[in-house]
């Protein structure tokens, strides 16, 4: 059997690590890299799978606000390319996009077990900690802005924001 490499590559979200990281909790995205395609997880407003591929640490893929942070290695695994396609079609049905949160099921939650359904390990600690500190200390999601949250959230506000603009528009003609 074959041994392929499994790693995860961790993005730093720069913009909000600024003022976390002095806390000791970074907020960083994650996927984990096989057979040279690398996967993760993301919220969209639609009860569709929200697993994605990307060439490995493009983080202009991923947006302005991604920079690439490291690799780190966590060991090999026997499944296959087609095992592997299976395994995302399967996780799909787990990891829909409208059920995207940030402290509750994100890109890291998806990475972890992913990761442990291959190798039988998990990734450090450090690169969900702000999702696992969040269930000791309850306040924190109320104090984080909804829109960071989910993508239903975030749609909400977007849309919102369109007629506000649209209504300010409407009143300056």
């Amino acid at each position: 059997m074959a041994q392929e490499k499994v790693q995860i590559n961790v993005y730093d979200m720069f913009w909000t690590n600024e003022y976390t990281s002095t806390l000791g909790v970074g907020v960083y995205h994650s996927g984990l890299e096989i057979y040279g395609v690398e996967y993760s997880y993301g919220g969209h407003p639609f009860p569709l799978s929200g697993i994605f591929d990307i060439a490995p640490k493009d983080s202009e893929d991923l947006g302005e606000q991604f920079k690439f942070k490291e690799t780190i290695y966590i060991g090999t695994t026997d499944f296959n390319p087609n095992d592997i396609s299976t395994m995302i079609q399967q996780m799909g049905h787990k990891y829909q996009g409208d059920q995207y949160h940030l402290l509750h099921k994100n890109c890291n939650h998806f990475t972890a077990e992913f990761c442990k359904l291959l190798t039988g390990k998990e990734p450090p600690s450090w690169v969900n900690r702000l999702a696992s500190v969040s269930s000791y200390i309850p306040f924190l999601e109320k104090a984080l802005p909804k829109e960071w949250l989910t993508p239903m959230a975030l749609e909400t506000s977007l849309n919102q924001t369109c007629s506000e603009t649209t209504q300010n528009s409407a009143v300056l003609k």
